[in-house]
């Protein structure tokens, strides 16, 4: 089973306000309601590619029912911690002549609630694959990533990661199988500014000598970079399109990699080919990659 983490799941509000004026009444032209959160946005994109997961996090009150229930009719199998107290929280995404978003705080985590998704985490065994990631919700504690890792060292279970700065550098002594920075992040953890694929090889090599087993780096527009712990170094540029919506894109590259690598039978070109096609096929589309829009990026390789 692949289980995936969000901390802080949202239920995003999607609207359009055609010319949005500060301080009047505006209306809106479009409006969509999406479960929200990179692991759920994970899970989405493997069951739309035929792979079943289970999404782990936290939900509290009336949003946090209803994320479950729009998770369910995706084919997802929701396995949320119920919170007692608040309500899962509401992500508004506006667009107009510029994007804007507000971005809900999210209920208060308890330790007791900590202690019950750990316990559901317990059952995990080395078949499975663990995807965590995202930010973490000021009620969690900061070290919250490297208590997961930790905890699941000696059960070498393969645990994707997809986080930022400190959350992302301070697991990889616990030598993750795969991270997914994007070549922004990635120059951030360094201090420069990487542009081109070229520039970004050496730096994505820097965090598998810190200890990642595998380092696939998101470029939006430029493609991504792969290197494999058996010393593949793949790069690519993206596939040609129209960018619709990135929102999810870097996520269903994630999964797109992870269906590539169980169907090819470890076989990492196949996985970077179709991780890179998913994250694409997102961005080209109102809604998450499917299996039929990646397998026609797939063509074009």
């Amino acid at each position: 089973m692949i289980y995936t983490v969000t901390f802080n799941p949202s239920l995003d509000y999607i609207i359009r306000v055609d010319d949005f004026r500060i301080g009047e009444v505006n209306r809106t032209s479009y409006e969509k309601i999406l479960p929200g959160g990179k692991g759920i946005n994970v899970s989405i994109v493997l069951k739309n590619l035929g792979h079943e997961s289970t999404a782990l996090g936290f939900a509290a009150g009336f949003t946090g029912r209803e994320i479950e229930r729009r998770l369910a009719e995706y084919g997802v199998k929701p396995d949320f911690i119920s919170l007692e107290e608040g309500f899962s929280r509401i992500n508004v995404k506006m667009k107009s002549k510029e994007e804007s978003e507000i971005n809900g705080q999210g209920p208060k985590i308890t330790e007791a609630a900590i202690a019950a998704l750990f316990e559901k985490l317990d059952a995990m065994t080395g078949d499975d694959i663990l995807v965590i990631s995202g930010s973490i919700p000021n009620t969690l504690p900061s070290d919250m990533y490297e208590r997961i890792l930790a905890r699941y060292q000696e059960k070498k279970i393969p645990v994707v990661v997809d986080a930022t700065r400190d959350l992302l550098t301070k697991v990889l002594k616990f030598h993750p199988f795969l991270i997914k920075p994007n070549n922004h992040e990635l120059g951030e953890i360094f201090g420069v500014e990487l542009r081109t694929r070229e520039e970004v090889i050496p730096y994505a090599k820097k965090l598998q000598e810190m200890g990642a087993r595998n380092v696939l780096i998101s470029m939006a527009g430029e493609g991504a970079v792969f290197i494999s712990e058996k010393g593949d170094e793949l790069r690519s540029e993206a596939p040609k399109g129209k960018v619709v919506n990135s929102v999810g894109a870097g996520d269903s590259m994630v999964a797109g990699f992870l269906a590539g690598y169980l169907e090819a039978s470890g076989d990492y070109r196949t996985a970077f080919r179709m991780g890179l096609s998913a994250g694409s096929s997102s961005a080209f589309s109102e809604e998450l990659a499917t299996r039929k829009e990646v397998e026609e990026l797939l063509k074009t390789f």
